[in-house]
């Protein structure tokens, strides 16, 4: 198979990109990516010659760039990781959330009636349900839960997720819809709070905690996220959501803990900071759908992932060092420096 994946060299999925060259040595992927401050070439140096590869430079939103490539290639599966995803940044700026996470969506769909595919699959999120209570911790989010939006990035995402069913509903396009919980491991983006805390934490400086961290999030090692996915798009059924969850909750700080014991590093470095406007406070995915239908159970327990993670990214500083050595640095200032 020819699979497009968009969003090829961010976090998500990079790791996707990696694990299909490697699952799947005959099939070819092609990587679009507009390489925005989280896109990160490095991260797909590792592949860059590998014959069953390519990557184009190409914002989703371009749509004579996006019909040129499938004009080219031909795909038979796109799969949309291509987003803007960082919450703060998207209260900041919500216009380029709405462009790139709506607009940029439709112009993938547009190419695929145009061109003809056998799945378009969308890559989504579980701040699509809004929140949940911390005093409950019995309810879970399911297929069914309606959608209530807490940010202009979770807005978008809906948004998008909606577009996505309606062109299977209206043009018979067949789509498939993933909703995952927040995910962790190997060339996460610095700004997000597990590799934050990290990089911070390895730097002797100050670990920014919302509020008291108390905020629940439930969290899954990107591998196992990958091959939910890889499941999703060759055996899911068409025009449906699937939610990807970890069943790893943990509160912000206990993670902030964990991350400092590991290093070795003191608690004294928490700083708690302003909490962020309309911050949810829990997430929590029941994934029995999936799992029922797909047969597929996250593999990695959080104790396992996290030390996988940091083990990762100390073996790997040049990496991480060289993004937050640049513009993210006065992102960074921006978003914490004013908020003690």
């Amino acid at each position: 198979m020819t699979i497009i994946v968009t969003g090829g060299a961010g976090f998500i999925g990079g790791n996707f990109v990696h694990y299909m060259l490697n699952q799947y040595p005959e099939d070819r992927i092609v990587c679009v990516d507009k390489l925005t401050y989280a896109g990160n070439m490095s991260t797909l140096a590792p592949v860059m010659d590998n014959p069953n590869f390519r990557f184009c430079k190409t914002d989703i939103c371009d749509r004579a760039g996006i019909y040129a490539i499938f004009e080219e290639e031909k795909p038979d599966v796109v799969i949309n990781f291509a987003a803007e995803s960082h919450v703060d940044r998207s209260i900041e700026n919500p216009e380029i959330f709405l462009q790139t996470n709506i607009l940029g969506t439709q112009v993938l769909m547009d190419a695929c009636r145009k061109y003809g595919i056998k799945r378009y699959h969308q890559v989504s999120t579980d701040e699509v349900y809004g929140d949940l209570p911390l005093d409950r911790p019995d309810l879970f989010f399911t297929e069914e839960t309606p959608i209530h939006t807490s940010s202009p990035y979770s807005s978008s995402k809906a948004g998008a997720d909606l577009l996505v069913l309606a062109y299977h509903r209206t043009y018979g396009l067949p789509v498939t819809v993933s909703r995952c919980s927040n995910n962790y491991g190997p060339y996460h983006f610095p700004e997000k709070l597990i590799p934050l805390m990290i990089a911070n934490a390895l730097n002797d400086k100050p670990l920014p905690v919302y509020g008291e961290g108390l905020n629940v999030r439930d969290w899954l090692y990107v591998e196992d996220h990958c091959k939910a996915i890889d499941l999703i798009v060759r055996r899911g059924k068409v025009g449906e959501v699937y939610n990807v969850g970890g069943h790893n909750e943990k509160r912000n700080i206990d993670i902030v803990k964990i991350i400092l014991k590991e290093l070795g590093k003191p608690e004294s470095l928490i700083t708690y900071v302003a909490d962020r406007k309309g911050h949810d406070m829990r997430y929590a995915i029941d994934p029995t759908k999936i799992h029922r239908e797909l047969g597929w159970l996250p593999e990695t327990k959080f104790d396992d992932g996290i030390k996988k993670t940091i083990k990762w990214y100390l073996e790997n500083r040049e990496w991480w060092e060289n993004i937050i050595s640049g513009e993210y640095q006065n992102y960074y200032e921006k978003m914490y420096g004013d908020r003690k």
